[in-house]
């Protein structure tokens, strides 16, 4: 089986057939919905209709107005409540979510890091002191002890004790 490649004037106008199917699909989305604007304002909104009486007629028509304002501002409450509601529920799902996922622990990499480099990245560019660990250590020497396993060495201790005993013997 062989496949045949497209050439690329081919792919440019069908590429360009589809961008013209997109932008009438646009166009229509957007009437769509300036249609569906219009016929909500007029819906929501009336048109006004000013008496032209006196005074008296135009402050019962003020207080109309104000009650649709309270009435729209209640609708808004209780949206807002609604959403803040649902947020609240998604916030509560999402943490029961995290906490039926088992915690996955990383593995852990072993750091080559000195005292001093550990301060300096705790502390960051307050760290004056340098630590040195090891300078703060006693020095010890050790002390090396005689082998006994010689031949003449238990003959010392022998003459060693018997100048003690010539001590005591003299007193």
């Amino acid at each position: 089986m062989s496949e045949k490649k497209m050439t690329s004037s081919r792919k440019h106008h069908l590429k360009s057939l589809v961008l013209a199917v997109a932008a009438g699909l646009l166009e229509a989305e957007v009437k769509e919905i300036a249609a569906e604007k219009e016929r909500f304002m007029a819906e929501a909104c009336p048109p006004l209709d000013l008496p032209s009486g006196g005074q008296q007629e135009l402050m019962e028509y003020c207080k109309k107005l104000g009650q649709l304002s309270d009435k729209s501002d209640e609708e808004r409450y209780d949206a807002e409540a609604k959403v803040t509601k649902a947020q609240k529920e998604i916030e509560d799902l999402k943490f029961k979510v995290t906490e039926l996922q088992p915690v996955k622990k990383p593995a852990l990499k072993k750091v080559r890091m000195s005292a001093d480099s550990m301060l300096q990245a705790l502390l960051g560019s307050k760290h004056k002191v340098t630590m040195d660990l090891r300078s703060n250590l006693k020095q010890v020497k050790k002390e090396v002890k005689e082998d006994t396993t010689e031949a003449g060495d238990w003959r010392k201790n022998i003459e060693d004790k018997a100048d003690r005993k010539k001590m005591f013997e003299t007193s």
